[in-house]
């Protein structure tokens, strides 16, 4: 099948490329270098490059709770404007399947634990990231109205917290569990975080995202969104502590009340993906972070080259 991954150059979409091609698929990878999905007119190219039967959008601008702080117009632009962006040349085109890649930060602030999907629209998201969150929110709305106007088989999936090797480590806009990775492994008397250590997150591990992509992409052609989880709620401080642990770092953590927690809980009712499509994550937070921890190292110098 020929496959177009846009952001298949990025974290998550590195991982599902490779499992693709060890497929037999036929992957065009999208890199915003090459293609900068906010222009028309790359988009357009994009699509005339690439013929694709099947099409991933997993390219988005997005970052931690201060990322999110600091850019809430570019990112509700950009991530919005993408996802239209693609649906409608996805439409023009023809292209069979469309597989969309949501976020939990769509969610609003205070969802009954386990997030259940139809539970999407009951309420705003929480304030750090809202921008981000309804874009994202809104291309599910665009996928549902194509699918009724043009028959467009575009599915859209809710992703928990990913992490894994190749995640973001930037020191200006990773997200939690790179972010301690980095400064765990750096520093070795002590390090400061944001929040109180309370929030709740659910954490899933890339290569298993990837496959619950794979999957969904095969075996599901709804309308309705559906969780891509673990289903296991852990908090930042549990976090924290687990990957001091196996970082081997025994300074101070600090907890900087002054600033935002952000969402208070995270955790996803992760049913209706493996009703629907057989979806179940297989790997353990202690065995990701572990993998995670061994690839940071290894590849440390060259992170720190490509900031620089």
């Amino acid at each position: 099948m020929r496959i177009l991954v846009t952001g298949g150059g990025g974290f998550l979409g590195s991982h599902l490329v490779e499992r693709l091609e060890r497929d037999g698929h036929d992957v065009f990878v999208a890199r915003r270098r090459d293609y900068d999905l906010t222009r028309w007119e790359d988009g357009e190219r994009l699509f005339q490059d690439a013929q694709p039967t099947r099409v991933f959008h997993l390219a988005a601008e997005v970052g931690g709770i201060g990322a999110n702080m600091r850019n809430p117009g570019r990112f509700w632009f950009a991530n919005q404007i993408m996802g239209a962006y693609v649906l409608e040349l996805a439409r023009q085109h023809e292209v069979q399947k469309l597989i969309l890649a949501g976020t939990v930060c769509a969610y609003p602030k205070f969802t009954p634990v386990p997030f259940h999907e139809d539970d999407l629209w009951n309420g705003y998201p929480e304030e750090t990231n809202a921008p981000y969150g309804v874009a994202k929110k809104s291309i599910l709305v665009g996928a549902q109205g194509y699918r009724e106007q043009y028959g467009l088989n575009a599915i859209f999936l809710l992703p928990a917290n990913m992490y894994g090797p190749r995640d973001n480590f930037d020191t200006q806009n990773a997200h939690v569990i790179p972010d301690l990775i980095r400064k765990m492994t750096e520093s070795r008397e002590r390090v400061v975080l944001w929040g109180d250590g309370s929030p709740s997150r659910e954490f899933l591990y890339v290569d298993d995202c990837a496959q619950g992509l794979m999957l969904a992409a095969d075996h599901y052609d709804g309308r309705e969104p559906v969780n891509l989880g673990t289903g296991v709620e852990t908090t930042i401080r549990e976090t924290a502590e687990l990957i001091a642990e196996l970082t081997g770092f025994e300074g101070e953590i600090v907890w900087d009340t002054s600033m935002p927690n952000g969402q208070p809980r995270r955790s996803l009712d992760t049913s209706r993906a493996r009703d629907l499509f057989g979806f179940e994550a297989r790997t353990p937070l202690r065995e990701g972070l572990e993998r995670t921890i061994v690839w940071y190292r290894e590849h440390a110098a060259a992170v720190a080259g490509a900031q620089a």
